[in-house]
């Protein structure tokens, strides 16, 4: 499943499904598929998104600082969830700016 977040300010981001989810419930929501948040309260939601991202950070430095103790050759690299907001974050600011709804759904 894809999800598809838009808002008429911004081109749409598409993301995984389990990812985006994850993001919607960072926002401060229930995860659900479709959903829209009103332009009133996406500057909450930018904040609740924000401070997740954080505690992220946090936890995948401190998951990097053992990593290294057992630096494993055969490990894969992942893309942390933190780069993947990106778009996320520039749509919801871009949003704020122009003051619309965001809206996110299945594809």
């Amino acid at each position: 499943m894809l999800v598809t977040f838009s808002c008429k300010n911004h081109a749409n981001v598409t993301m995984f499904g389990e990812i985006a989810q994850e993001m919607i419930k960072m926002m401060g929501h229930s995860g659900t598929v479709p959903g829209a948040i009103l332009a009133p309260n996406v500057p909450e939601a930018l904040a609740h998104l924000k401070s997740a991202l954080e505690q992220e950070k946090l936890r995948d430095l401190n998951i990097a600082e053992t990593d290294d103790e057992d630096e494993n050759e055969n490990s894969e690299y992942t893309v942390s969830i933190i780069h993947r907001a990106y778009p996320l974050l520039e749509l919801l600011n871009t949003a704020i700016e122009g003051k619309c709804n965001v809206m996110w759904e299945s594809q």
